[in-house]
């Protein structure tokens, strides 16, 4: 299967990389901090959102901002365990630097320090920082857009999680699920595949063209 694209958006974490272990480790050690259960986690949206809007449906609004700050500097700190996952490095490589972005839900800081240490330093990246409302809503899509130039219908969007996809496809753009954090069955895209290692790309003029291993 192929496609014609303008512009490859890639999702950071989950899709690019793994930060699993970091992730787990901050969380936990906030978590203990500010005396938030297992319980309280369950009961709210975790992967693919902004910090903040996590960090505000678990704490009172007046804790808010001190506690994003703090997970904020625990995850930048810990950088350990950060690898990028099958196929991302050939992939990103074979791409032109304007023809493609990263979009994330972390911080500029965050996304920076993750991305790093496994050998990504992409062009454009669209972080929390940069935009009022975070997937599933369309604005970080569509602001990585515009900041390529491309017509959201002629972008891809590469996501593992469903608030990225249904982000994606409010967007208007195409969308493609890896299977490295949910299974197929809890994932909604035009299509779906393990990882970034079952997908090639060759620049043209001005265009990229895109093929899907079986």
């Amino acid at each position: 299967m192929k496609i014609t694209a303008d512009a490859l958006l890639f999702d950071n974490d989950g899709t690019l990389i793994s930060s699993l272990e970091s992730v787990y480790r901050c969380w936990s050690r906030w978590a203990k901090e500010y005396g938030v259960t297992e319980e309280d986690f369950a009961r709210v949206a975790l992967h693919g959102r902004p910090a903040a809007e996590i960090v505000a449906d678990l704490l009172p609004a007046d804790l808010v901002p001190e506690a994003v700050a703090r997970i904020e500097q625990l995850e930048v700190e810990d950088a350990g365990g950060v690898v990028a996952l099958p196929g991302t490095l050939a992939l990103l490589e074979s791409l032109p630097a304007e023809r493609w972005a990263v979009v994330t839900s972390a911080t500029q800081r965050l996304a920076e320090a993750r991305l790093g240490q496994a050998g990504i330093r992409p062009k454009n990246l669209i972080a929390a920082d940069d935009i009022s409302r975070g997937k599933p809503d369309p604005e970080p899509f569509l602001l990585a857009a515009a900041r390529l130039g491309a017509d959201p219908a002629r972008c891809v969007v590469f996501e593992d999680a469903p608030v990225g996809l249904a982000a994606g496809r409010a967007a208007g753009m195409v969308t493609v699920a890896l299977t490295t954090t949910h299974r197929a069955d809890e994932l909604s895209a035009d299509v779906v595949v393990p990882d970034l290692s079952a997908v090639s790309a060759q620049a043209t003029d001005g265009s990229v063209e895109i093929t899907f291993a079986r």
